[in-house]
Formats: structure tokens, sequence, C-alpha cells
């Protein structure tokens, strides 16, 4: 029993060394690869901003518009229909037939 605590202790210590270890590589990488991926992945937010395509090639435009087109044509956006917007839906209560209204009428 005393074995089990002992042990369970050693893990949740264990665990917070980890964790602290890797907020600690987080901040501040101490490996070169490490440290490039951060700055591309910095480089890469301060380009993205505005949702539009990082560094697009003319050949990447073409493309896009060329999915864009055959989606059009196959879910029926046609012209001034923007295809990279969610949908939106719009769900009307149906009529229901009054089945019983005439006993209900008679009940009241």
């Amino acid at each position: 029993m005393l074995t089990k605590s002992l042990f369970g202790g050693l893990r949740v210590a264990r665990a917070h060394v980890i964790v602290s270890r890797n907020l600690a590589a987080a901040q501040s990488a101490s490996d070169p690869i490490q440290q490039l991926f951060l700055e591309k992945l910095r480089e890469y937010k301060q380009k993205s901003s505005g949702g539009k395509l990082v560094d697009p090639t003319p050949e990447i435009e073409k493309e896009l518009k060329t999915e864009l087109e055959k989606l059009e044509k196959h879910y029926g956006g046609g012209s001034g229909v923007d295809m990279t917007q969610f949908p939106t839906f719009k769900f009307e209560e149906p009529k229901l037939d009054p089945i019983d209204e005439p006993q209900a009428a008679a009940k009241k």
C-alpha cells in the first residue's frame, strides 16, 4: 500500500516536470530545428491575415478558380454566389392537415 502511494506520487511529480519542461520549450526553443519551425509559424501567421491564400502563384489561383467553377456547375452556385461561404438554411414550419379539428371544437 505504501509502495502504491509512493509510486503514484512519483508519477505525478514526473508528469509535472515533463509538462513544465514542454511549456518552457515552447517559449524559446533550444533546438535549431524547433526554432526554425517556430519562426516559420510566426511568419505564416503574419502573411495569412485576412483569410487569403499565402503567396499564391498564378497556377494556384487558376486551379482555385477552376475548382470553384466545377462546384458551381455541380451544386448550382451560379454567378454572384460566393461558394466559399457556408450555406444558410431556412426551415419553415410545415402546415399540418387539421385531422381532428371538428372534434376539438365540439369538446370546447
